[in-house]
């Protein structure tokens, strides 16, 4: 059963659609409505619906520029347009939005159910094929060209030596954007059940591809239980739709799969050398505990910068970097126990151990200099000073050492990734309250200024405060509205200008809707009296 939302601004028709259509039988559930195109936005962010049969003529937002917001917010939502305007520019619009369906009024009770039949079988092929268990398709020459430049890199010689050969066979492989500079980002993803086991799988990536054709150029391939994706392109183009491709990634594996999706998101480079940085940063990124963002990690979200390189380090310190990333103080105790149990009783282990404490004290140092302050460091240090003399070949020194510095460092870090959270939507609320007068302010603006993902901050926003990015822009506009119409000299024009609408009469309705009246309403009840 997939979940629709209808809206259409002429009451007759969508009350008709809403009570004579038999929702249920047609494989559709109706969980909401809406007159405008305001209130479906407001709906599709909140409810999250499977399909959204919208007018194409709506007041406030139109339904061009609804589909544009929805895919923002709601990229895996399909949307079906209902529209009495048979105007060719209204549908070459909306193919840039991947619109399933677009449905001419007027229409009858019976058109309408054969045109639902229609758009379910859409959304089932699409379901479908996204839980396909057909293999990935995969592009041997360009894989075999890849893989490596990710996997495994390049040393600084060998890069010098082949840039050349390199940058050739990019282009021949069409990973170069001809007559423009070609932006890079890699994504690594795993999809867990509800239990939390790994299920990602070679036929993930022939899933993910059907979204990410939609957005961004790619190249996709499974390796050690995760799906790796090369994202190429423009560097305006990835910033338009990387952060949509990867919540659409996320809705549908939830929604379709009842699936997890972990998403590792690496910063965007514009050297093809550099691959094999951008794959560990997403590595690094996906090993976070995601918690306040969700299910998706940009690595420019936790760290300033990108520092370690895990193939450096043995397998254990591996893990504790992991570990100290998640904040997961426990795990990481746990760890060290299982290391050292295993050793305590190995003599020519000792020499092993000593090898271990300057890497995992490198490590952790570099991971907790890029999440938290200087001041927070040096107490790590003061706290489990690293003193060599002390650690030679003592095995229960080094142990004790080990455990201490990555407990003491993953409560750190979780500690200011709570605290870097909630500051963020400090500075989100901060913004909204200087700006909200600004009709060009939303989430993706703000979330720029403060140089964190859109994703990220929509997630963070709605678990610091219990409420949408929208309802709160909309709350403090109607906080100073309330302020200004008490003035009389200002005209309801002028307070909806001043509170960031370019339309008076969204901006009544607005306001109706948060207080119950309309302006005039409220000024006239408001407005201090005239002295006689």
């Amino acid at each position: 059963m997939y979940t629709v939302i209808v809206a259409d601004d002429e009451e007759e028709i969508r009350r008709a659609l809403v009570k004579k259509m038999d929702w249920n039988s047609l494989g559709f559930e109706l969980v909401g409505e809406a007159s405008n195109g305001a209130e479906a936005l407001e709906l599709v962010e909140k409810l999250g619906p499977d399909l959204l049969l919208t007018d194409i003529m709506m007041p406030f937002i139109g339904g061009i520029e609804l589909a544009r917001q929805v895919r923002e917010v709601r990229p895996s939502t399909q949307i079906a347009f209902l529209t009495g305007y048979e105007v060719f520019e209204y549908a070459k619009k909306a193919i840039q939005y991947n619109i399933i369906s677009y449905i001419l009024k007027p229409i009858s009770s019976e058109e309408m159910s054969v045109e639902l039949v229609k758009i379910r079988k859409l959304i089932d092929k699409k379901f479908e094929q996204f839980r396909s268990s057909e293999q990935a398709r995969e592009h041997l020459d360009t894989l075999s060209f890849v893989m490596p430049l990710l996997l495994d890199g390049y040393t600084h010689a060998d890069s010098k030596q082949h840039r050349g050969s390199i940058i050739s066979e990019a282009d021949k492989q069409g990973l170069l954007v001809p007559g423009s500079e070609t932006s890079y980002c890699v994504l690594v993803t795993s999809v867990s059940d509800e239990s939390g086991i790994n299920v990602t799988s070679k036929a993930t990536v022939n899933s993910f591809d059907l979204i990410l054709d939609k957005y961004l150029q790619h190249v996709s391939f499974f390796a050690n239980g995760r799906v790796v994706t090369l994202l190429h392109g423009t560097l305006r183009t990835l910033e338009k739709y990387l952060h949509i491709a990867v919540e659409d990634i996320s809705q549908s594996v939830r929604r379709i799969m009842n699936c997890q999706a972990s998403i590792g998101i690496s910063r965007i480079s514009d050297d093809i050398l550099n691959l094999h940085e951008l794959y560990v940063e997403a590595m690094n990124a996906i090993s976070y505990n995601n918690d306040t963002a969700g299910s998706i990690r940009y690595i420019s979200d936790v760290e300033n910068d990108y520092f370690s390189d895990i193939e450096m380090f043995e397998n254990f310190v591996a893990e504790e970097e992991r570990l100290v990333r998640g904040g997961l103080s426990r795990e990481a105790g746990e760890a060290c126990d299982k290391l050292f149990d295993a050793m305590s009783n190995v003599s020519k282990y000792k020499l092993s151990a000593n090898f271990i404490v300057p890497n995992l004290t490198s490590s952790v140092y570099k991971i907790l200099y890029s999440v938290v302050d200087k001041e927070h460091a040096d107490r790590l240090q003061e706290q489990c000073p690293l003193q060599m003399t002390d650690l030679n070949g003592n095995i229960d020194n080094i142990r004790a050492y080990c455990r201490k510095l990555c407990v003491l460092a993953a409560e750190l870090v979780e500690d200011q990734c709570q605290k870097s959270g909630s500051r963020h939507c400090e500075l989100a609320l901060e913004i909204i309250n200087k700006e909200f007068s600004d009709p060009d302010i939303s989430l993706v603006s703000v979330s720029r200024q403060i140089a964190v993902s859109p994703n990220y901050l929509s997630a963070l926003v709605r678990k610091e405060t219990g409420s949408t990015f929208i309802e709160l822009l909309t709350r403090r506009r109607m906080e100073e509205a309330q302020q200004l119409l008490k003035y009389p000299a200002f005209k309801v024009k002028d307070v909806a200008t001043k509170c960031g609408y370019t339309d008076q009469h969204y901006f009544s309705y607005s306001f109706k809707k948060e207080t119950g009246m309309s302006p005039i309403q409220y000024k006239k009840q408001n407005s201090p009296e005239e002295e006689g």
